[in-house]
């Protein structure tokens, strides 16, 4: 469904059919703008940019692996992340479709679908999502992160299309891109681990590895 999604609208865009469906959806951000909103999604935007990600990926890696927590959940975080982060490269160099602006302040540079920021934050905090319900945190410390987590992703996405960053299509885009790698990610993860749970060949020496 994920990738079905992306692929209409991956369609529509190269075919120039969402221009009315962007250009409704930027009229009403457009005609809704704030002083507060500029600097509420301008700062919101920052938790979706590449350094962030990329410096609390580092962090929570080494977090997991001095605490000798499982280290194929850092393997993985780090894989869903840096993979997402070469497959946007692919994805815009593959598309190339020019910005509604250009503006550096906030990452807005480059091509535009999808867009990297959505992409990124639904990859990194979908699994951030994934290890709070996978660890042993009380249900209500769970539900708590998991709509913290959920809200921020959301918002980075629509802080792209407030500040003119994206077209709402990129956004959506990326967002649905985002999910269907992490899926993959995810389901990989848990597929090696019921293979060490079980040990069963051929990654009993992945277990070795990872012990």
């Amino acid at each position: 469904m994920l990738f079905l999604g992306f692929s209409e609208i991956a369609g529509e865009v190269i075919e120039r059919e969402v221009k009315n469906f962007d250009s409704r959806i930027i009229d009403f951000f457009t005609s809704n703008s704030s002083d507060f909103l500029d600097d509420f999604f301008t700062t919101i935007t920052e938790l979706g940019s590449v350094w962030f990600l990329a410096a609390l990926t580092i962090i929570i890696s080494g977090i997991f692996f001095i605490k000798n927590k499982d280290k194929l959940n850092i393997l993985f975080l780090i894989i869903s992340v840096a993979g997402g982060g070469l497959l946007i490269k692919l994805l815009k160099n593959i598309f190339k479709r020019e910005r509604p602006s250009i503006i550096p302040e906030i990452d807005a540079i480059g091509y535009s679908f999808p867009s990297g920021h959505a992409m990124g934050s639904i990859i990194f905090y979908g699994f951030l999502i994934y290890l709070v319900i996978k660890s042993k945190f009380s249900k209500k410390f769970k539900w708590i992160f998991s709509i913290i987590f959920t809200i921020t992703f959301i918002l980075i996405g629509t802080s792209r299309i407030y500040l003119g960053a994206h077209f709402p299509s990129d956004v959506i885009a990326g967002q649905l891109s985002g999910a269907f790698w992490l899926i993959i990610c995810i389901v990989s993860l848990e597929w090696i681990k019921w293979h060490i749970r079980h040990n069963i060949r051929p990654v009993d020496n992945i277990r070795k590895i990872f012990k």
